[in-house]
């Protein structure tokens, strides 16, 4: 990718808004529920309770945990902007007593933080970014979408299983093993991820958010989109139309054109800036891979990935 760094979205004015609009019910739901001395409740059978932010990480849950674990995710609808996401007394509840809770951190997931303090949770909480130890670039901010990040997911999943067999230990074997199987099939990833920078590294892509930059950057793909024209999108803000022109000029009629093979386009939050773009992208002959944030339906996490990297190499090619 470009040295450039990108710069990913802060928590906005928007991300603040939803956090204040959670508080006042959980703190509600604090002060009616258990003491903060409480442990969680513990389900029958051996199962063991687990709460993910999104679909994402609730999909690595299952995975690992089999049939013994009981798996809760907020956000699962691929419609839904994960940063206006607002808790219902069902997903409270099942905070508070869940032994396991995956966030993604980094600043994504703020609510998590916000439901966490409310419900006084025992649980033990897994910070996705903390354990792929990604960090800020230097002079740049951090990118904190590291489900893209097909290293760091399989740090997760060793985090994961220990923290499983911690909550139930009766079922550590099989904890462990499905961690090693879901891990294997992460490998196989790579290698197609490895393939793609072997045929294609260097060339030139779009993006209208940083979502995938990980997922890009293993490819060994160079990001030519404007800073300012991703930045703008990811904090829901006008881009400028001096920035909106030399995007739009990557696909044809400017003198950037022909720079880019592909445009990796967010799905889930697409707007008219963004629309336009793909348009530019479809009307020059330029391929459009759409992404998302959150799990499709009918998709596992490693389908999900494998066929984005499918779609991106058809688009390369």
């Amino acid at each position: 990718m470009s040295p450039r760094p990108s710069r990913l979205r802060r928590p906005s004015h928007r991300a603040a808004a939803v956090a204040a609009a959670a508080a006042v019910p959980l703190l509600a739901l604090a002060a009616c529920g258990s003491s903060s001395g409480a442990e969680p409740a513990k389900p029958s059978g051996g199962t063991v309770r687990v709460v993910a932010s999104t679909n994402v990480y609730g999909d690595i849950a299952r995975t690992i945990g089999g049939a013994k674990v009981a798996v809760t995710s907020f956000i699962s609808d691929p419609a839904q902007d994960p940063h206006s996401y607002e808790a219902g007394t069902r997903n409270r509840l099942a905070l508070g007593r869940a032994q396991v809770v995956i966030e993604n951190g980094g600043g994504y997931d703020d609510f998590m933080g916000t439901m966490l303090k409310a419900s006084a949770s025992k649980a033990e909480v897994l910070d996705a970014v903390r354990i792929s130890g990604r960090t800020a670039p230097a002079g740049g901010e951090l990118n904190e979408h590291v489900w893209y990040d097909l290293p760091s997911m399989a740090l997760l999943a060793d985090r994961l299983s220990a923290a499983l067999a911690k909550a139930g230990p009766a079922a550590a074997p099989t904890f462990s093993a499905n961690a090693t199987a879901f891990k294997a099939k992460l490998k196989d990833l790579e290698g197609k991820v490895a393939a793609l920078k072997a045929a294609h590294s260097g060339d030139g892509v779009a993006i209208t958010e940083p979502v995938p930059l990980y997922l890009l950057e293993a490819a060994g793909l160079r990001n030519e989109t404007p800073e300012e024209f991703s930045e703008a999108i990811e904090e829901g803000d006008d881009v400028a139309p001096r920035t909106l022109r030399e995007t739009l000029g990557l696909f044809g009629g400017g003198k950037g054109a022909g720079k880019v093979k592909a445009l990796v386009y967010n799905a889930q939050t697409s707007g008219p800036q963004t629309e336009q773009v793909e348009k530019a992208a479809k009307d020059n002959g330029v391929a459009v891979v759409p992404v998302t944030e959150t799990l499709p339906s009918g998709q596992d996490y490693v389908t999900w990935m494998d066929g984005t990297i499918a779609a991106l190499g058809k688009a390369l090619s």
